[in-house]
């Protein structure tokens, strides 16, 4: 049964209106039936562009201290070793996963563990793929610590058409991998930053799925 996220109900609900008043207003206006066909296709493929954006699947996490899951789904678009200056202010591995418009952009844990840092910083809407989106955009950054990995960082980053970010991450709290994260509103970027000599599972231009593909592990 296919789902949708909570976040988007009301962009949702207020879609399928828009759409049913300019079906009945096409075929209440128009005369030309080609047109009137016209017009309502148009409107139907934008709801159903609005609806596969907050489809929110189930995924079937195996779950495990051990691992590190892909947060989002996308393409992998960075490994490499950064100097991460919010938290750490010490050099961590990146991994950063690029999603389009097209891909699910449920936020999910990408690991067990208690919640040790959670902020929010406003910001630009650059390009997610650009040098300086992680340090200037929009975005939120959030730590967690379990007794395998240590403390990881994920980092949720607005892009030039993303204009929110939901981050459910609250310090203190416990949390489970796979589970619901927050959601970031068409589409972005979310980076990874594990301790140095961590082994990395994927590559470079892999496709990630959120709550399965296994980034890491022990």
């Amino acid at each position: 049964m296919l789902k949708f996220h909570k976040e988007g109900s009301k962009i949702i609900m207020i879609a399928c209106a828009i759409v049913v008043a300019i079906i009945l207003a096409a075929d209440s206006l128009l005369i030309n039936r080609a047109a009137i066909m016209s017009v309502q296709i148009v409107s139907l493929v934008f709801l159903i562009l609005v609806l596969q954006f907050f489809r929110n699947p189930n995924r079937n996490t195996q779950i495990s201290d051990k691992q590190i899951i892909a947060p989002v789904d996308g393409k992998v678009v960075v490994i490499e070793e950064v100097f991460e200056p919010e938290y750490f202010k010490d050099k961590r591995l990146m991994v950063s996963i690029f999603m389009s418009p097209i891909n699910v952009h449920v936020t999910r844990y990408a690991m067990n563990g208690i919640v040790k840092y959670s902020k929010y910083h406003p910001g630009k809407y650059l390009v997610a793929w650009h040098p300086k989106a992680s340090e200037e955009n929009e975005r939120t950054t959030v730590v967690i610590e379990n007794e395998v990995f240590g403390e990881v960082m994920y980092r949720q980053i607005a892009g030039a058409l993303a204009r929110r970010i939901v981050n459910y991450a609250k310090e203190g709290t416990r949390v489970i991998q796979g589970e619901d994260a927050g959601f970031i509103k068409f589409g972005s970027r979310v980076d990874l930053y594990l301790p140095l000599g961590t082994v990395v599972d994927v590559k470079l231009n892999q496709k990630a799925k959120g709550g399965i593909t296994v980034i890491a592990k022990k």
